[in-house]
């Protein structure tokens, strides 16, 4: 799937009328009092639970907000939610991108807060900063469980879009599970993201590195991509976006502000450095291995530069892409087979899968 990253250039009727419409198509009648119904509960029912759910929606955007801050680089604009009472605020490594110190504006700062570069882990597009100095009454978000959400869930996303700070949008959970690749060019950081949060609110350049968040106001996820429609020149496919998982979110972000960098980043690798190969018709056919990391993966499965890998697991590889999604679905130390030509000749070998 095509994806574009999201930080953005700076610049009904009553239940009494159901009742005496059935109880009339039936041909008796049967006043209201016996239905159990009277005239006021009938006609304030729908407009109470569509009020409860507005109110809920307010309680929300109220409770979280000042929560989410937008944060300004040298020439991009994304978004940032406030990890601790320390001053760090988790967003997404393509709003960091190469830079070490930002401007951040915060729900209670009249004026924008410096802050410095803790660790970018592009390969999950993940970031901390940090506040250089925290201001009285910040407020930390609540991050929830990725084992909770559901499809079908109400989230509504908050951020900076288009520069428009404290924007909310809603939707609901269209989908768990997505592996999504991210594009390397215009400051994308090329990434395969395994279990992403996919999403129906609204995400626009800008919300990059926000947070998606329940009617419970805890963040399930922090908005990173949204869908590319190759059919309208690759602009933005309304109502899909993606979400990173909260689970992820938090294993990364508290490496981070431990030990200053990801130690452990549960992700899978071969070990190799590799290359996507085209058959005569230019279509790609597999990825031919470059070079083997010594004592690694491959290396200790017999692999070796020039052996084209076709398949990993039951997973067809074909690019680049394809063997990065095939890799985020596996864990490191995970047994897997992999099949690959060498000289011609189909050859499958079992690799025990190292980390990346």
């Amino acid at each position: 799937m095509d994806v574009f990253r999201t930080r953005a250039r700076r610049t009904a009727a009553s239940a009494a009328v159901l009742v005496c419409c059935a109880a009339l198509a039936s041909g008796c009648t049967v006043p209201v009092a016996e239905a159990g119904l009277t005239p006021v509960t009938a006609r304030t029912a729908q407009p109470t639970a569509a009020s409860d759910l507005q109110s809920q929606y307010q309680r929300v955007i109220k409770e979280v907000l000042p929560s989410v801050v937008q944060i300004q680089a040298s020439h991009d604009l994304g978004s940032g939610v406030v990890y601790d009472d320390k001053g760090h605020i988790v967003t997404n490594a393509h709003v960091v991108g190469s830079e070490k110190t930002f401007l951040v504006t915060t729900a209670s700062s009249e004026q924008p807060l410096t802050a410095s570069l803790v660790f970018s882990y592009p390969e999950q597009d993940l970031a901390v900063i940090r506040l250089d100095k925290v201001p009285a009454g910040l407020k930390p978000a609540v991050f929830g469980s990725s084992e909770k959400v559901e499809v079908g869930q109400i989230v509504l996303a908050m951020g900076s879009p288009l520069g428009l700070s404290s924007s909310v949008t809603q939707g609901i959970v269209s989908a768990t599970g997505r592996t999504v690749s991210e594009g390397s060019t215009g400051g994308g950081t090329g990434a395969t993201i395994a279990n992403m949060v996919q999403t129906s609110a609204a995400i626009n350049p800008g919300n990059s590195g926000g947070a998606l968040v329940g009617l419970d106001g805890q963040v399930i996820g922090i908005p990173t991509l949204a869908a590319a429609d190759p059919s309208l020149g690759g602009s933005a496919a309304p109502g899909i976006g993606f979400a990173i998982p909260v689970s992820m979110v938090r294993t990364i972000a508290d490496q981070i502000i431990k030990d200053g960098k990801v130690v452990d980043s549960g992700r899978a690798a071969l070990d190799i450095t590799a290359r996507t190969v085209v058959d005569s018709r230019y279509q790609p056919i597999g990825v031919a291995v470059v070079s083997v990391r010594a004592g690694g993966a491959a290396d200790a499965a017999g692999l070796r530069p020039n052996d084209i890998v076709t398949r990993l697991g039951e997973e067809p590889i074909t690019t680049i892409t394809s063997l990065s999604e095939a890799l985020a679905a596996q864990k490191p130390g995970q047994r897997t087979k992999v099949t690959y030509e060498r000289d011609g000749v189909e050859k499958t070998v079992e690799v025990t899968l190292g980390e990346q």
